[in-house]
């Protein structure tokens, strides 16, 4: 392992204030890191260490971390670099080891960063710094300006006037004011604190859909503009349609930066007062908006990557239909709709193509009589893609004509399907299947564990985010693998089931780990002992520390091994099975046993004794909420159909900073800006949402031109004062339809995935 770079205390301590986490604590944390420990295993099993910091701390601690190594880096390098020019002095050292903020840093170094050549610079070869030192100082000397200016003329240098010699002293100034690094400070703050985005559309610009229109001539305060609508001017500028600028009161600045440079009146003044002009015109005024230009994009890329991890969190974490034969169904008109039928285990078994849609009904519900009853199909699972109405249509009216009511219908989100349809792992798995096939197959798997067939697709596939491809792309996919490790972690993976596709995202397990072990599983069979993973090639001690706790063995030789229990805790759940004068198999069928243990009985930690304790109680526990099918309004299935006044059952797809998106099965999600989602005030969106919720919501307004449908929740609810919502316009059986009651098999489908869910973490 590289030798980590240690960071200073005071360091330390300012991110222990940041954060507002202990001092200890964040040494616990850096120590277990630079140790290779995992942020899933700190947060799990370190909790006596860190303090009980939780998994979204130690992230922030983790980035906060690398942030500062970085810095101290390039203190380092700005160091060096001003000691080897020989200009470094005590006061400039000081300064330097001072500062904590890189932009400060970067401040006090510009004036000895090497740089291309600029007015300043000829002006100093033609010899006029000494005429830049006195306008500088603001202090007679010898010669008074003109006497100076006019010793300094010289033909030979192209200084052949008083007012060349002026203008190059002037070129000077204007680069030293530029260059100072309180000066910068300032016209930084004011400029963020005072300044207003200002984007205009470009002439003769087109923009045919007019996605930017409301950006065409628009203002908005750089303190406290969205990052969505700061990204949406950006994108304008990209797609060039917009320009965009930070405006500031020119005066307000001119006389910020006379303030820091102007000290005494003289024969001076007038040229200095030039001077400041001519610096905040041609070299500070764009020099920070460039600056603010990259903190507003750094600003907005990490708020739109927030809400993207939060909404792919909550898609990940969707409720799971549980270990049930499912046949999926990819949608299509003409060239017809897949099907494909996996078992319990999600294990391809069939495949077929039906066109019920083509005048071939009758041909297409024998086909799939025919299919449901030699697989024992429990569910269909259709796309919610093209042709996706017509063909739940036709499901529904299939499962009523052959009577068959132990079969439910959902229809599934399949955003990134096609992606891994194409991708090099659903050719690894199905070499010699068509991409549709595949994506019926996905789709199916999506019903019985999404999270299992989601880590197969790149997340900025699935649909839950917003100007993914405009944000910062490393910043993006590292904050969207921790989310997909964090939520394979908590859920944990069946090590005789899971693909490496899913095994990859377990703590302390890399790719190459992971195809070992499903070489390793296919070679010798199941697993039975969490053990047999040293036999492993590439599992040291290191790695199955990290990984073991969330790898799961149902009925193999060891009980502890099915449930949340590190192995470097088995000799105390001994102990405490020993302590009541069981077994720890009786401990795991019978945890009402546990309400005798002694917690001080051990020499254990608190955490670490109430997690075991927990888990023994709930062993195997999976953190996911139970399976419920949305049920869509049936006389509604196009844009078409939908009027104002209608209340639709939908699940929201997306969450963003201004509202939220809801498939209301119309092939065309609604929007319920923020202030429709609920009376009372809500700054974020995210506070009363999450992608894969169940809602209801009225329709306020449909447009089938522009494909915008604008949703109400908080029109359902009651207004403040207790009155009871208004329910006006549209068609009366669909205004009065009230939340579906769960159907007999969704009964039923609840208490199966109540005993599934017991001691079932994530396969595939």
């Amino acid at each position: 392992m590289a030798e980590v770079q240690p960071l200073a205390p005071e360091i330390l301590l300012h991110i222990a204030q940041e954060l507002n986490i202990p001092l200890t604590g964040v040494r616990a944390v850096m120590g277990l890191l630079d140790e290779g420990s995992t942020v899933p295993f700190i947060a799990r099993y370190r909790k006596e260490a860190t303090g009980n910091l939780d998994e979204v701390q130690i992230r922030d601690l983790a980035e906060k971390i690398t942030y500062f190594r970085e810095f101290v880096s390039r203190r380092e390098t700005v160091l060096s670099s001003i000691t080897e020019q020989g200009k470094m002095t005590d006061e400039l050292k000081a300064k330097i080891m001072g500062t904590l903020d890189r932009s400060e840093l970067e401040d006090l170094y510009l004036p000895y960063k090497p740089k291309r050549r600029t007015k300043a610079t000829i002006a100093r070869e033609k010899g006029l710094e000494p005429l830049a030192d006195y306008l500088w100082a603001q202090k007679p000397g010898e010669l008074d300006l003109i006497a100076l200016a006019t010793s300094l003329i010289d033909p030979e240098k192209e200084v052949a006037t008083i007012d060349d010699a002026l203008e190059g002293a002037r070129h000077i100034i204007a680069e030293r004011i530029s260059e100072d690094a309180e000066v910068r400070r300032s016209t930084r703050h004011v400029m963020f604190e005072e300044g207003l985005i200002v984007s205009r559309k470009i002439f003769d610009a087109k923009d045919e859909q007019e996605k930017f229109k409301m950006y065409y001539e628009y203002r908005e305060p750089v303190k406290t503009i969205p990052s969505h609508r700061m990204l949406a001017v950006r994108r304008g500028e990209a797609e060039n349609v917009l320009y965009w600028l930070i405006e500031t009161e020119e005066e307000r600045m001119l006389a910020l930066i006379r303030s820091r440079v102007l000290k005494n009146d003289g024969d001076w003044t007038s040229q200095l007062r030039l001077a400041i002009e001519d610096c905040w015109k041609r070299l500070l005024n764009s020099s920070i908006q460039g600056e603010l230009r990259l903190e507003l994009k750094r600003r907005s890329d990490t708020e739109a990557i927030d809400v993207f991890r939060e909404n792919l969190q909550h898609v990940l974490m969707a409720s799971p239909a549980g270990p049930i034969r499912v046949l999926g169904i990819d949608p299509g008109l003409r060239t017809g709709c897949k099907i494909a039928v996996v078992d319990e285990t999600g294990k391809f078994l069939a495949h077929d193509v039906i066109y019920p849609h083509t005048g071939r009904e009758k041909e297409a519900s024998q086909k799939l009589a025919v299919m449901v009853a030699s697989q024992n199909i429990r569910a269909i699972a259709i796309g919610n893609g093209t042709a996706s109405r017509e063909t739940d249509a036709f499901v529904r009216d299939f499962l009523a004509e052959h009577k068959l009511g132990g079969i439910f219908k959902v229809t599934v989100s399949e955003s990134g399907a096609s992606v891994y349809s194409a991708s090099d792992v659903a050719r690894q798995e199905f070499p010699d299947l068509d991409l549709t096939v595949r994506g019926a197959i996905s789709i199916a798997r999506r019903l019985q564990d999404p999270l299992s067939e989601l880590v197969k697709v790149d997340p900025k596939s699935i649909g839950v985010g917003q100007y993914q491809h405009d944000v910062d792309q490393r910043q993006l996919n590292q904050s969207l693998e921790a989310v997909i490790e964090s939520c394979v972690n908590r859920v944990g993976v069946d090590l005789n089931t899971a693909s490496w596709t899913l095994l990859r995202y377990v703590a302390g397990i890399s790719e190459r780990i992971a195809l070992n072990i499903v070489q390793f599983r296919d070679t010798n069979g199941r697993f039975q002992s969490r053990k047999q993973l040293h036999e492993v090639s590439g599992i040291g001690p290191k790695t199955f520390e990290q990984a073991a706790g969330f790898l799961r063995i149902r009925d193999g030789e060891q009980p502890l091994d099915s449930t949340a229990v590190h192995p470097e805790s088995y000799a105390l759940v001994e102990q405490i099975a020993s302590s009541l004068n069981t077994s720890i198999d009786d401990l795991i069928r019978k945890p009402q046993l546990l309400t005798g243990v002694k917690t001080d009985a051990f020499g254990a930690g608190t955490y670490t004794l109430n997690d075991i304790l927990e888990e023994l109680k709930k062993p195997g526990r999976d953190p996911r909420d139970s399976f419920v099918a949305p049920t869509f309004n049936e006389a509604v299935r196009e844009i078409q159909d939908v009027e104002p006044g209608m209340v639709m059952e939908g699940v929201v797809t997306n969450v963003t900073k201004f509202g939220a998106f809801i498939d209301i099965g119309v092939h065309q999600d609604g929007l319920v800006h923020i202030s429709e989602i609920s009376h009372k005030y809500i700054k974020d969106p995210s506070e009363a949402l999450k992608a894969g919720q169940l809602v209801k919501a009225k329709v306020l307004s449909a447009d089938a031109k522009t494909k915008r449908i604008s949703l109400s929740i908080k029109a359902l609810e009651p207004a403040p004062g207790g009155k009871a919502p208004q329910r006006g316009g549209g068609r009366p059986q669909t205004q009065q339809r009230s939340a579906p009651e769960p159907t007999s098999m969704a009964d039923k489908l609840a208490a199966l995935n109540t005993k599934w869910r017991s001691n079932a973490p994530t396969g595939r």
